[in-house]
């Protein structure tokens, strides 16, 4: 399956590639405690294991990852992914049975310090959900975050994704401790009136 660019106003998410790392290491540079709770890679060497990995699982059909580009000035200004793409096992003729994937989740989700609080990261969450619901025909889409990162969830919740609980010891914190996580979903009938409230937030930038 081609990997899509997902082009908006004030951003485009083109398929991440190596040739990526150099400006994603700049864009990581400034971060400091900003990405305090974020898996955020620095330095080069880093950057270039991240984009690896996440080359490795997109090989696999599990993953499809960006880097996400401001429109004004082809800036790299972090990156994001589709993960755990799954398909479900719909019987033989079902009508779904030919859609892309049925779940999945977002996340790998950072922006350099001077694109956090800007539309960027509203809208690349608007252009991958109607890939999502539109193009790949999903039933759900969720999201998770660390349980303590009070302005991570405020975005999540600000979408109009719904809360489902906390995951306890769910996945490995960017402190190197156990970390909880805040998960978070949004289902296929819920997408027209999530898609109307995210219009709604990007009017308002």
């Amino acid at each position: 399956m081609e990997s899509p660019i997902l082009r908006g106003v004030h951003v485009r998410l083109e398929p991440l590639g190596l040739h990526h790392v150099a400006p994603l290491a700049a864009a990581s540079a400034e971060g400091g405690e900003l990405y305090a709770m974020s898996m955020v890679p620095h330095g080069e060497d880093a950057v270039r294991r991240y984009v690896e990995t996440a080359l490795a699982w997109k090989a696999a059909g599990t993953a499809e990852p960006f880097a996400t580009v401001r429109q004004g000035d082809d800036a790299v200004i972090g990156s994001t992914r589709f993960f755990d793409l799954a398909r479900w096992a719909w019987p033989s003729g079902h009508p779904n049975s030919a859609n892309a994937y049925d779940t999945c989740e977002i996340g790998y989700t950072w922006l350099a310090p001077d694109a956090i609080r800007t539309a960027a990261n509203t809208e690349a969450k608007y252009l991958m959900l109607a890939h999502a619901f539109e193009v790949w025909k999903m039933q759900s889409v969720c999201l998770h975050t660390d349980a303590r990162n009070t302005r991570s969830r405020a975005a999540i919740e600000r979408i109009g994704a719904r809360f489902e609980g906390i995951l306890r010891s769910h996945r490995l914190a960017a402190d190197v401790t156990p970390r909880d996580s805040a998960r978070y979903s949004i289902v296929a009938r819920e997408w027209a009136e999530t898609k109307a409230q995210i219009e709604r937030l990007l009017v308002l930038r």
